[in-house]
């Protein structure tokens, strides 16, 4: 079920002090600047195998958000995923941490924002967990959360 997004501006009027809105300060990357969805999570730092084997289920409109403890030092997110997200009905992925492959990046029909880029790939031992509580920002993004994000920032509806 595809979720229309929503200017994140528009929801802190409406919401005020109950809308979740996440401190970080993420960079778009790619083609789709405005996008939403209900949550999944991926926590891994610098092992991206558990993002890799959750992209390739059906998204169903969600949004993954990737807690990559922050980390620059590899990516997490490229071309190959972006490619498998979209193939696979996500709306996007929110990475707190780095993504490569921006060129390509920012041609796919795809809601992609991170903290920046490193071209070094990550590890694929499978370290991490899926669908967890993952906090950064100031905010604790839960499997179900309804996010919103555009570039004024990441964004997650009240619950109820």
């Amino acid at each position: 079920m595809k979720t229309t997004p929503v200017p994140t501006a528009d929801l802190a009027d409406q919401y005020g002090d109950r809308l979740r809105v996440c401190d970080v300060q993420f960079t778009s990357y790619g083609a789709v600047r405005s996008f939403a969805g209900p949550v999944r999570t991926v926590s891994c730092r610098d092992d991206n195998a558990l993002l890799h084997q959750l992209l390739r289920t059906p998204g169903e409109g969600c949004v993954v958000v990737v807690d990559g403890g922050a980390s620059l030092r590899t990516t997490l997110f490229g071309d190959f995923m972006a490619a498998r997200a979209l193939d696979n009905g996500w709306a996007g992925a929110v990475v707190y941490g780095a993504v490569r492959d921006t060129a390509v990046l920012a041609g796919t029909e795809l809601g992609v924002q991170a903290l920046g880029t490193n071209p070094r790939r990550s590890a694929k031992e499978g370290k991490g967990a899926m669908d967890v509580p993952v906090s950064f920002g100031g905010v604790t993004f839960s499997p179900g959360d309804i996010l919103h994000a555009d570039g004024d920032g990441v964004v997650l509806l009240p619950a109820g």
